[in-house]
């Protein structure tokens, strides 16, 4: 700070000279010593002067209602939202979050740094503060059919933009473990910032050298027990509560039984859709549902605040004191936690507002390729015996890896696999360079009956992914999503319900969240009505079926594939 700028300030910290904006009786969280004190903040040019008695040319009297420091998303993916990055930013922000740190990995797998580039030009005027992790793993493993290839030296371009915090979800952990030289050129290439950790269920020796490389986050914790693991190493937890992955219940049930110190934790959201931040909130909703569970509030807000700015070095984020950021969120009370206004630099979010959505390359329009596609590629033959099934559990994206007998049914001289109530066929069809590959496996659990699923967004190589109980209808819903360069659809006995179409990337809609919602509202009562049961977000949930860094087993365009023994099976008869 120069020094003139400092004598200014100093005399409005003294009292000596009026600020331009002061928030009067308030109750404001302190959240560096984890408590509420009563008075008024201080605000000069976007940034906190001073907490105590002040007079200001604007005032606002919050009356006792309670003012916090605006919240931070310590991870997520802009991409999942469906919607541009500019309008999630403006929706999540109206709950009260003013921080986004971002892994734009998902248009990275699709388009390389021209993906990155879309998100970084996309967040560039939006009212909160938007940070991204360079994606580390692109593709995620040695089994993906991405778009594109990341590498340590493309990495080194994005080092002296000041809005890269660091390196992104380190998803291969066998390739850290190993000392793969690749891995650890990306982990040296950021070896003075944050790297964020991808480990779920690493036996104890792996996740010690894991965090030894100096991978310092996660948050793929499902239990508290592992949470507590991840701590005893070193690493920060951020609690996530997505769409589909909600584990937020039981590592807070067991901080609150356990009397656990909160200080190695954080919140994050990961992927959530549109109409959920809407219906519910954002991070607000994080800390709402910690402290309907028992945590005090005072600990679930430093966990939504300075906690995260602290494990992502924002010294200027996260706290309402003396040289931070006029970051603010207004709430009404202690326990329903309900967002009353929402301020960003000292400025309020107008809710709602208006923004023009801000064109895209017409070449990340451009990205669902297929060659050939034919209805007997989904062709799936049977032989005898118990086979791989990959087992869809209710809020988790966790599989199981199941072997049961299944029913086949004759066609043309030999024995298919013949999909019913129980078993449904998943297929994933890869849709970047032409290749022709196709993956045709069994799941159990969805419960689909009647059609077929599909969507663009499929973590992380965004292959096309559909399941259903015949091959007609999964033939038409990816010759759908050809028509319309990607999005999710449904089809019922022959006929395309309805789709929502995502053609930036496959991934995201340029058409207006009301129209995504519109399109959602329709589409996903309709699934739960075909049979998907009401724990599952049908989309999200089928989205992450063939991501192969999660346990246990995965479909992929070369296959079914066994996460933890890490082999490729041709089909789920192979064994």
């Amino acid at each position: 700070m120069e020094l003139e700028r400092y004598r200014i300030y100093s005399e409005i910290a003294r009292g000596i000279r009026k600020p331009f904006l002061v928030f009067k009786n308030a109750n404001v969280f302190m959240a560096h010593s984890g408590e509420f004190c009563k008075g008024d903040v201080a605000v000069e040019d976007g940034i906190v002067i001073g907490v105590g008695e002040y007079e200001g040319e604007t005032e606002i009297d919050l009356d006792g209602k309670y003012l916090c420091p605006g919240f931070i998303d310590s991870h997520l993916h802009l991409e999942s939202t469906l919607v541009t990055p500019g309008e999630l930013i403006r929706q999540a922000a109206q709950c009260g979050t003013t921080t986004f740190i971002v892994d734009p990995h998902e248009s990275a797998n699709v388009s390389g740094t021209d993906g990155i580039d879309y998100i970084l030009e996309q967040t560039e005027e939006v009212p909160a503060n938007v940070y991204v992790m360079m994606p580390s793993c692109v593709p995620a493993t040695h089994v993906d059919d991405n778009g594109c290839t990341l590498t340590a030296g493309k990495m080194k371009a994005y080092l002296n933009n000041p809005r890269i915090l660091g390196l992104g979800e380190v998803m291969d952990a066998p390739s850290v473990v190993n000392g793969s030289v690749s891995m650890h050129e990306k982990l040296s290439v950021f070896k003075d910032r944050v790297r964020d950790g991808h480990a779920p269920f690493l036996p104890p020796g792996d996740l010690a050298a894991y965090a030894l490389a100096g991978i310092s986050t996660d948050h793929e914790c499902v239990t508290y027990e592992y949470a507590m693991e991840e701590c005893r190493n070193g690493m920060q937890v951020l609690i996530r509560e997505g769409s589909a992955a909600k584990n937020l219940e039981a590592i807070v049930k067991g901080i609150v039984e356990h009397h656990t110190d909160t200080s190695g934790f954080c919140f994050c959201t990961d992927d959530k859709h549109i109409e959920e931040i809407r219906k519910e909130g954002h991070i607000n909703f994080n800390v709402r549902k910690a402290v309907q569970l028992g945590l005090r509030p005072e600990q679930a807000l430093k966990m939504a605040t300075i906690q995260a700015a602290k494990c992502y070095g924002l010294h200027h984020l996260g706290a309402i004191a003396p040289g931070y950021q006029a970051d603010f969120v207004v709430l009404d009370n202690l326990s329903d936690m309900n967002v009353l206004e929402v301020y960003h630099r000292g400025k309020k979010i107008i809710k709602d507002e208006k923004v023009e959505i801000r064109p895209c390359d017409p070449q990340l329009k451009n990205t669902v390729h297929l060659l050939g596609f034919r209805e007997s590629d989904l062709c799936l033959p049977w032989r005898e015996g118990k086979v791989h099934i990959l087992k869809m559990l209710e809020g988790q994206i966790v599989t199981e890896d199941i072997q049961e007998e299944v029913g086949y049914t004759e066609e043309k001289s030999r024995k298919v696999f013949k999909p019913d109530g129980t078993y449904q066929k998943i297929a994933a069809v890869e849709r970047h360079k032409n290749t022709g590959k196709i993956g045709v496996g069994i799941v159990k659990g969805f419960g689909l009956r009647g059609g077929a699923i599909a969507s663009s967004v499929s973590h992380d190589s965004h292959n096309l992914i559909v399941i259903g109980d015949n091959d007609h209808d999964m033939y038409l819903a990816v010759r759908e999503l050809l028509r319309t360069q990607g999005g999710y659809t449904l089809v019922e006995n022959g006929q395309v319900f309805d789709t929502l179409p995502l053609p930036i990337m496959g991934l995201m809609s340029d058409a207006g969240y009301e129209k995504v919602n519109e399109k959602l509202a329709r589409m996903i009562p309709k699934a739960h009505e075909m049979g998907i049961p009401e724990g599952f977000d049908p989309f999200i949930t089928l989205s992450f079926m063939a991501l192969p860094v999660i346990p246990e087993i995965r479909i992929t365009p070369r296959g079914v594939y066994l996460t933890q023994e890490d082999r490729m099976i041709q089909s789920p008869f192979d064994r």
